[in-house]
């Protein structure tokens, strides 16, 4: 593939220089859904399909840009001093965002450059193809003009991009499961504290399948900033009596001792999931790591029926997989993962069981909704990286 990305790079990009090529893979939540922006656990991994970077510097100051995922919109040419949000731009407004928080910044981009995009993820599926393609720009940038940022810092940088150059208010997850994701490995990320430990996925004789809904959901436009909003309201009511700085901070036990607290029925429900599904991610990694992966499945489980009845993020599609999901024999857990109203649902499933779920959740899906699903066998990955770099070290 790397190979014929550099071919394209060349009939879109001729010259003579030599080209790098980057990589920054998608992710996947196994457990641990809305709980990053209220300072709680999170439990992803990151993937090994993901967004590809091939890149030359220019001797001036343009940028240009190309994705062979959105061929139908030209060359994005823009100039480093005139760094904008243009809704003409489109997909481009996600790499333009890192680039323009870095200048803010005060690191030096020396000049310009060009690049050609190509991502597998399925876009719009919720797998982060939007936190891809800023981490695999803020490598790129890193490693162009030797500014020796540490990943943590351009997982910061990336979200930054995203809350104030796109506008979307997402917390830290999807950056922090991207730049700092480990082959074979899920992290279990405090957002608040950015504290985190790997723990080894050993799923034995099972897989992890992703199901595309193929109903498309943009972030920005979805009910996110709404069930943020309604989150912070709930906290707000909390904090008149409780010395606390996030919904993560509490136990279950505190919530249900203060609920009254929060006198609108609405934010007490999108609170209690925010609490709850905190606690069924802590004890889903210490079940997964004592090897009991049924009791893992149970609390996926738990979890989507969490964000349908309390946080209603679900929506007709994604119950609709879920539930031919948890009708199949050899499912020991299935959720919706991401931030819901469309995109993917994320199960674990035995092997000998892979063919005949995917056929019969098929049906099922269709029969019920009229869409047809899409299903990846995925392996767990690693972390954005420089692609040819890592070659010769091997």
């Amino acid at each position: 593939m790397i190979d014929q990305l550099k071919i394209d790079f060349m009939k879109i990009f001729p010259g003579e220089e030599e080209v790098r090529v980057f990589f920054a893979p998608g992710r996947v939540n196994l457990i641990g859904e809305h709980t990053d922006y209220n300072g709680g656990y999170v439990f992803p991994c990151a993937l090994s399909i993901g967004t590809y970077a091939v890149v030359r510097k220019r001797q001036d100051q343009l940028v240009r840009m190309y994705s062979l995922n959105f061929k139908d919109v030209e060359i994005v040419q823009f100039s480093l001093d005139s760094l904008l949000y243009e809704k003409s731009h489109d997909w481009a407004n996600y790499p333009k965002g890192v680039m323009d928080v870095l200048i803010k910044k005060g690191h030096h981009l020396s000049t310009g450059f060009d690049v050609l995009f190509y991502g597998n993820i399925p876009n719009g599926a919720g797998l982060s193809s939007s936190a891809s393609i800023e981490l695999a720009t803020a490598v790129v940038i890193n490693e162009l003009f030797h500014l020796n940022l540490e990943m943590v810092e351009l997982v910061k940088i990336s979200q930054q991009a995203e809350n104030e150059f796109i506008g979307v208010s997402c917390g830290i997850m999807d950056q922090f499961a991207i730049g700092m994701g480990k082959e074979d490995h899920a992290v279990l990320l405090n957002c608040q504290t950015l504290d985190f430990t790997y723990s080894p996925l050993k799923l034995q004789d099972a897989s992890l399948i992703i199901s595309n809904t193929n109903k498309r959901r943009g972030l920005a436009d979805s009910k996110y900033n709404e069930r943020r909003y309604e989150c912070d309201m709930a906290l707000r009511d909390l904090q008149k009596e409780l010395s606390i700085s996030s919904l993560g901070e509490l136990t279950k036990e505190q919530f249900e001792a203060h609920k009254h607290l929060i006198k609108n029925e609405l934010h007490q429900k999108r609170a209690k999931h925010a609490v709850y599904e905190n606690e069924r991610t802590k004890e889903a990694v210490v079940k997964l790591q004592a090897g009991d992966i049924a009791g893992f499945g149970r609390l996926m489980n738990e979890s989507h029926r969490s964000l349908r009845d309390d946080y209603e993020v679900t929506g007709t599609e994604l119950d609709a997989l879920v539930e031919a999901a948890w009708n199949q024999e050899g499912v020991i857990g299935s959720r919706m993962t991401g931030a819901g109203f469309g995109g993917c649902t994320i199960s674990i499933v035995k092997d000998a069981y892979i063919e005949t779920f995917i056929q019969e959740v098929k049906d099922s899906y269709t029969k019920t909704t009229g869409l047809i699903p899409d299903f990846y066998v995925v392996q767990v990955g690693s972390g954005a990286r420089e692609l040819q770099l890592e070659a010769i070290e091997k």
